[in-house]
């Protein structure tokens, strides 16, 4: 009978250990999301990037950053480090900021689908996304108002805007403007989206909006959240992501003071980095 080696042996042990500790790994996260939809909002310093991992472990993020590998890091942070597969990415528009990091998302990991709008972009960032679809080829859906992602039983992201299609429009006027709901508890997430979107969507959609946790148009700039639309959303928190020091001073003293006069409370990532929210359809809990 051939006997292992010294060497070989050491192999096998540190085989069977690696195995055992991604047995582990996976039994701790399973576990720990049961029940738990986990929404995190990525600091990718100046631009969007939100994580999300439903109860039954499908996950899915919207917009990538900027190309600076931020995007990677964070959610080097927030998955499993033996996961390398998202079932949805959705880039809300084709600005270098939001779809900028997704190619590097997608050449590491696999995705399921992707969901755009028909806009486009004559920059790299975008050429580079568009590029990394077609290789790749995942499921490609084009996002219209009314469609609903089932990412779990009782977890539903729906797609408030565009209501037609967005070729050829302003970049940030054609931005995905969605609604991720479980439960009692709901998030929306609004891409760049201008003034004039918002008061549209409050008059088709009033008090349907409501949602406890709102991420504010365009990085907290002056351009979106009107005091209508914030009104209507009357959200527990409002999330800015921006970066420290950007160059377009998001988040703007408008909007800002617009909050405090609401009495709406906000968190940045500026300040707080990656914010993570946890909840189980009742009770909401930021990390």
């Amino acid at each position: 009978m051939k006997h292992l080696s010294k060497r070989n042996a050491q192999y096998l042990v540190l085989a069977l250990f690696f195995i055992l500790n991604v047995f582990i790994w996976t039994a701790a996260a399973r576990a720990d999301r049961r029940g738990i939809l986990t929404v995190a909002f990525l600091n990718v310093e100046q631009g969007d990037a939100m994580y999300i991992e439903a109860p039954n472990g499908n996950q899915m993020l919207i917009d990538g950053g900027p190309p600076s590998g931020a995007v990677l890091r964070e959610l080097g942070r927030v998955m499993p480090f033996w996961d390398r597969s998202l079932d949805v990415v959705l880039a809300t528009h084709p600005d270098q900021d939001h779809v900028g990091g997704l190619p590097s998302v997608m050449n590491r990991m696999r995705v399921g689908s992707v969901i755009t709008t028909e806009n486009t972009s004559a920059t790299g960032a975008y050429g580079a996304f568009e590029k990394i679809i077609s290789e790749k080829k995942p499921e490609r859906i084009l996002a219209r108002a009314g469609e609903r992602i089932v990412l779990d039983n009782g977890v539903t992201l729906e797609i408030l805007f565009p209501d037609r299609n967005a070729s050829g429009w302003e970049t940030n006027t054609g931005s995905i403007v969605a609604r991720l709901s479980y439960g009692d508890e709901s998030f929306i997430f609004t891409g760049d989206s201008p003034q004039s979107v918002e008061k549209y969507l409050v008059g088709k959609n009033g008090a349907a909006l409501r949602s406890n946790i709102l991420k504010l148009g365009h990085h907290g700039s002056r351009t979106s959240s009107s005091k209508i639309f914030l009104s209507a959303v009357n959200p527990e928190y409002a999330v800015i992501s921006a970066g420290k020091d950007n160059k377009y001073g998001h988040p703007h003293k408008e909007v800002t003071d617009l909050l405090s006069e609401l009495k709406i409370p906000s968190v940045g990532t500026i300040n707080h980095g990656t914010i993570i929210f946890k909840t189980d359809g009742t009770e909401l809990r930021i990390n």
